[in-house]
């Protein structure tokens, strides 16, 4: 057994969350969904990342049932659409994605992206269901610093994390640091900037230096960041590769050259002009 998930971090109402994740964004429903998962549990993960949009939920709760591994072993996150935000349709997404899961509780649920006019009231849903212990933490994702503001002052309980596309083209430290400042963690979706970053030079050389692959070196870098991150493969062999991040270190030096690949690119939709 390797160190994936005795890796966590503590979120700020003190539940302990898995470092790494395994992300299903994209993975086709069926066979790919419950092979790709179960074996990301065989080889060590303990989280793994879903929403009701990813249509895959199905999968993942029964590779869950199949996989041996006690349910408080395990860390499930999902999230509401933003077709279902609101105050009763939240509720009733919610239960709609326990119920796909075949699971009583989640361990964090998340609000997708911010719809305009929608969010607040969407927040307001997560707070009673996590005061009716239904789930263990509740946070957001894709949210700005002027969506997190907003949330501050109306909500009762701030998010826990917020999970945001991040990666070495895309930075994100003005996100990072107002999340430091108010303990929410941040955790990246396409941390390895959907496979673009691999053949980058500067990360190359660094990959050459430590004998790791490029992807290794990048969640290397977010982990020394303090990111929480949820890769995703449907290969097996990269399953694995990816968890094989906590055998080495980069040093400062190597941390700020990756740190100067920034050019706020982003291979995803930006919050404040999504089409919701």
């Amino acid at each position: 057994m390797n160190h994936v998930s005795t890796e966590t971090i503590t979120l700020h109402n003190g539940v302990k969350m898995p470092k790494l994740g395994f992300g299903v964004y994209l993975v086709e429903e069926g066979a790919t969904t419950v092979d790709s998962v179960k074996k990301a549990i065989e080889v060590g993960y303990r989280s793994i990342d879903t929403a009701a949009i990813y249509k895959n939920e199905k999968g993942v709760g029964q590779a869950i049932r199949e996989s041996g591994i006690p349910r408080e072993e395990l860390f499930i996150t999902t999230k509401v659409w933003n077709s279902d935000q609101g105050y009763e349709t939240t509720l009733q997404a919610f239960e709609d994605s326990l119920e796909r899961l075949g699971l009583d509780y989640l361990d964090l649920y998340l609000i997708h992206w911010p719809v305009k006019g929608k969010y607040i009231e969407t927040w307001k849903a997560m707070e009673k269901l996590y005061e009716d212990g239904k789930v263990r933490a509740i946070g957001v994702s894709n949210f700005n610093v002027h969506h997190l503001e907003d949330i501050l002052e109306h909500g009762k309980h701030k998010p826990v994390i917020n999970q945001i596309e991040l990666h070495p083209r895309l930075s994100q430290v003005e996100i990072r640091e107002f999340c430091s400042k108010h303990e929410i963690a941040v955790e990246a979706w396409s941390p390895i900037g959907q496979g673009k970053l691999l053949d980058e030079p500067t990360i190359n050389h660094v990959a050459t230096k430590h004998s790791k692959s490029p992807a290794q070196v990048i969640l290397r870098w977010h982990l020394q960041h303090g990111t929480v991150i949820i890769p995703k493969s449907i290969t097996p062999s990269r399953i694995e590769e990816n968890t094989q991040i906590f055998d080495f270190e980069l040093s400062l030096e190597e941390m700020t050259q990756i740190d100067a690949l920034n050019m706020d690119a982003r291979f995803g939709p930006d919050p404040d002009n999504f089409n919701f």
